[in-house]
């Protein structure tokens, strides 16, 4: 049912998308006559690697820079590539890894190689399920970039800050799957774009409801300032951009 559901909306997301997407792939490869889609290899099911089709926001090669995780004034993002991670229309492109089977519509977000090699135990059930163009921590986290604006270490900041919780969110997702919580966090994506204040206190109380602990309903909320807290699964916060990269 799960994979029904994730066809019939891909299909149907891109047909719709198809107006807006086809003039902004064209103005991505018109600032630089370069493609504008940026092909990101992500671990997914059971630790495979896939390809991930995106719609391309930042310089020709910005991936080789070593840093993974992106600021919102990360100067390798182009002008164009700032409206496209502003309104997520990057996001939109993957509904074709969920026509190919990479991806599901909802599921934790896929993470680089070089990240997943940091996943303690707990962590690893992450790669037991199809990872997802949204989930719990896609409504939480939107504001990613924001988050990392002017940390020195964007890496070691995504560590700190985001990811013990996008973590978490994401094994509570695994532990409580089921089809009309998917069809819940589709529609509470679509109401973050409308309100994101709404979205998050939604999110803070289905999580309350299904006996997420008080914690978790605090961040997900967005009602304590985020400060560094270790990772499902370990007892220590990452302390450098050494350990990050061991």
């Amino acid at each position: 049912m799960k994979r029904l559901l994730d066809i019939t909306v891909a299909l149907a997301g891109l047909l719709l998308a198809s107006p807006v997407l086809l003039p902004v792939m064209f103005l991505v490869w018109w600032q630089d006559r370069h493609s504008p889609f940026y092909i990101a290899p992500r671990v997914g099911l059971d630790g495979r690697t896939f390809r991930m089709v995106k719609l391309r926001s930042m310089r020709i090669n910005a991936d080789k820079s070593g840093v993974d995780s992106t600021s919102a004034a990360d100067s390798r993002i182009t002008p164009v590539g700032h409206f496209i991670r502003r309104y997520k229309l990057d996001e939109i492109t993957q509904l074709w890894n969920v026509l190919c089977g990479d991806m599901s519509l909802v599921g934790p977000r896929p993470n680089v190689e070089r990240e997943t090699r940091l996943y303690t135990a707990a962590e690893k059930l992450l790669l037991s399920v199809r990872p997802g163009i949204t989930d719990y921590a896609s409504i939480v986290f939107a504001d990613e970039g924001e988050i990392l604006a002017g940390h020195p270490d964007p890496d070691l900041g995504y560590n700190q800050l985001i990811r013990p919780w996008k973590s978490r969110l994401g094994l509570f997702y695994i532990d409580h799957s089921a089809i009309l919580l998917d069809l819940k966090l589709v529609g509470l994506t679509a109401l973050a774009i409308l309100s994101r204040k709404r979205a998050l206190g939604a999110v803070a109380a289905d999580l309350q409801a299904r006996g997420a602990p008080a914690e978790l309903v605090e961040i997900a909320g967005r009602r304590s300032r985020l400060v560094p807290h270790p990772p499902p699964g370990a007892t220590e916060v990452v302390q450098s951009r050494d350990a990050v990269a061991a």
